[in-house]
């Protein structure tokens, strides 16, 4: 009897122990929200270069590897910038509009700039991006994707998903002496960032200030010294980059990491 009883506790034990690991690996991992309704509209032109700066700071879509598939958010989905880099799935709703919805289609979108909004229309008409509505104002490429060019703003259905990026994160530093402004993107699995660190080979952590967008800024003179970062998103995942870049980094350099949010 007392060797029953002990392997009875070693496997309620056991699985104690899967259930924690299970439930860590799932609280590691950003997952996708459940459907919300909102409006889109489109802007940027037929390449999008309209959508290119932002005020998320991203600068070139292109050559920051988002492309043509982002959007701006309403203020009431901006979040003062907190939500730059997460993505959505959206579709357009067809019950709600047969006319101008593309059915049984959807894009997936990095929110990449803020739609402001215009208080002298009304929220029906024309301010669509006024408080309290959640709207995306899309990329022309995305929208098309889902709507009919002539319809101009359809209803959709959107969840927030998990960002899927080729490659690391990438930090790029511009700013001057005393004074790194370090934008940090290609962010997966949430997409968002909510703190960061930098670290100097000479100096301890130091926490950073979120500048505008995903622009984040140190007032320390770093010059010389390789820099590492520490970045948590906005789900709370950690990650610490260590020696990102060397000691002779120069303001105007992005640089690349192997390392991923899930």
């Amino acid at each position: 009897m007392k060797a029953a009883t002990g392997s009875s506790s070693v496997s309620r034990a056991l699985a104690l122990l899967l259930a924690a690991c299970l439930l860590w690996k799932e609280a590691a991992c950003f997952s996708a929200s459940g459907l919300n309704k909102a409006f889109a509209t489109f802007y940027g032109g037929s390449d999008a270069s309209g959508t290119m700066g932002g005020a998320c700071g991203y600068g070139n879509l292109y050559s920051t590897g988002y492309g043509t598939d982002t959007a701006a958010l309403s203020t009431a989905l901006f979040n003062d910038g907190a939500s730059c880099g997460q993505c959505y799935r959206i579709s357009c709703d067809y019950q709600a509009d047969p006319r101008f919805c593309i059915r049984g289609t959807s894009v997936t979108i990095t929110a990449t700039n803020l739609c402001p909004p215009n208080y002298a229309l009304p929220n029906d008409d024309g301010g669509w991006c006024n408080p309290p509505r959640q709207h995306f104002d899309m990329a022309e490429p995305a929208w098309l994707k889902i709507g009919i060019y002539r319809g101009g703003i359809v209803p959709v259905n959107y969840q927030r998903v998990p960002c899927v990026k080729k490659g690391g994160v990438r930090f790029s530093i511009n700013g001057r002496d005393y004074f790194e402004l370090v934008l940090i993107s290609n962010v997966g699995g949430c997409g968002s960032i909510q703190s960061a660190s930098i670290k100097g080979s000479r100096t301890g952590w130091m926490a950073m200030s979120r500048n505008w967008g995903v622009n984040w800024q140190s007032n320390a003179y770093l010059n010389g010294q390789s820099l590492s970062f520490q970045v948590t998103s906005s789900d709370g995942q950690t990650k610490t980059f260590p020696d990102v870049a060397p000691a002779s980094w120069g303001f105007g350099q992005t640089f690349a990491t192997s390392q991923q949010f899930s």
